[in-house]
């Protein structure tokens, strides 16, 4: 325990906490806040579904990736993008606010748009920083870390922002969410750069084709294919299942508060605790093996919400439904949790530090694309199915990714692992 506590109480470790912060607050908002806000306004499960395209900037920043590699900012190369990321996107919160879902929905289309391509590129300069902070061995709980104050930030837009909803008017809840942006602008101005083995690309195509080559040349294609299906499978049916979450909740009869006071905090903390105790877990298991254990219970966890829709709306929320929601989501949430603090920390080893912004957008653009893409069809498929065989479906679509770690990840390699 000595060895855990040395390497998790660390400036680098608290540097996680902020870096986690600044890049979840924008997702969040998306994933949890704005359709909380369509929806009470009268916004179709249809129209809301397809929001989730405005999230294309998370699948396709690796094609701008090499331009923050190359351009530097008066700040520096990492602090620099990741000040003026943030700066804007306070901005854009507080415009989003200023809006009529009902008469301005294509404004807000747009704007929700310019939302998601700066937090993306937020992201970028946020886990290059990250990568280039953290040693190797510290990659499991140093990403354990982040990926914790990543859904902390969720508390934010997903809980602070629904309970106010219900007492203020919306422009003054997004003028209030826009506000939290203002750590990961302070943070960038207080920390350091972090060194590099290497000089920065010095030329654009240098930026933009050697951190592909290299990619290829150390993996090998066929591995590398298999690396970047694998990144595309593993969180799919989890993804899925908790993309449309808000108005599921609504749907079983919950109110806002309902959600904002129970499934919220009932979803963060075991998520935190699972986060946390997988990066812990990491530094005995290697992430390898945390990458098998995880993923099965990230798998049997969101059979969960099939449990609660074949239930059926409440007519009436008493305690006995609360603590139903809150069981249901907190055991989703830990194994989430698990999951994705190993699949960031696998994503992490895969890069080189000398590509790191580059390769680490292509690898984690490429796991945003369920959550853009084919969450975007999740309207139509709970409208066909209903709720119950949606998360049915979840569930077999996990199976993938799991099966995946055979070749990527195997139980026995441990070395390195």
């Amino acid at each position: 325990m000595s060895v855990w506590l040395s390497t998790l109480l660390t400036r680098r470790m608290l540097i996680c906490v902020f870096i986690g912060f600044a890049s979840g607050m924008p997702l969040y908002l998306l994933l949890n806040l704005l359709p909380a806000w369509l929806r009470t306004e009268g916004i179709g499960l249809k129209a809301i579904g397809l929001f989730a395209l405005i999230q294309f900037p998370y699948t396709w920043k690796f094609l701008w990736a090499p331009l923050l590699d190359r351009y530097i900012p008066p700040l520096g190369r990492r602090r620099g993008w990741i000040f003026l990321t943030q700066a804007s996107l306070l901005a854009i919160i507080i415009l989003l606010g200023q809006l009529s879902p009902t008469e301005q929905l294509g404004t807000i289309v747009w704007l929700a748009a310019l939302l998601a391509f700066m937090s993306a590129t937020a992201d970028i300069a946020l886990d290059a920083y990250r990568r280039e902070l953290l040693a190797d061995h510290e990659l499991g709980l140093g990403n354990a870390v982040h990926v914790n104050a990543y859904r902390i930030a969720g508390l934010v837009p997903g809980s602070l922002s629904l309970i106010l909803a219900d007492h203020l008017p919306w422009d003054t809840v997004f003028f209030v969410t826009a506000l939290f942006m203002l750590p990961g602008m302070a943070m960038a101005l207080l920390v350091g750069e972090p060194a590099i083995a290497g000089a920065a690309p010095t030329t654009l195509r240098a930026a933009v084709v050697e951190p592909f080559r290299e990619f290829i040349g150390r993996a090998g294609l066929r591995a590398a294919l298999l690396i970047l299906a694998f990144i595309f499978c593993y969180k799919l049916g989890d993804s899925m299942a908790t993309a449309l979450a808000t108005p599921f909740y609504l749907d079983m009869g919950y109110s806002k508060t309902d959600i904002g006071l129970v499934a919220k905090h009932a979803g963060l903390w075991p998520a935190v605790i699972g986060g946390l105790l997988g990066g812990l877990w990491m530094i005995k298991l290697g992430i390898n093996r945390a990458l098998w254990v995880f993923g099965v219970v990230q798998v049997v966890t969101v059979f969960g919400f099939f449990w609660l829709a074949s239930l059926g709306p409440q007519t009436v929320i008493d305690a006995t439904a609360q603590a139903r929601l809150a069981l249901v989501i907190g055991c989703e949430a830990l194994g989430a949790g698990l999951g994705t603090a190993a699949f960031v920390a696998f994503i992490a080893r895969t890069t080189h530090p000398l590509y790191t912004a580059t390769q680490f957008a292509l690898f984690t653009s490429l796991a945003a694309v369920p959550r853009t893409f084919v969450n975007a069809t999740t309207g139509w498929l709970i409208e066909a199915l209903g709720w119950a065989p949606f998360f049915l479906l979840c569930g077999a679509l996990a199976l993938p990714g799991m099966l995946l770690l055979l070749k990527v990840a195997p139980w026995r390699a441990r070395a390195g692992a």
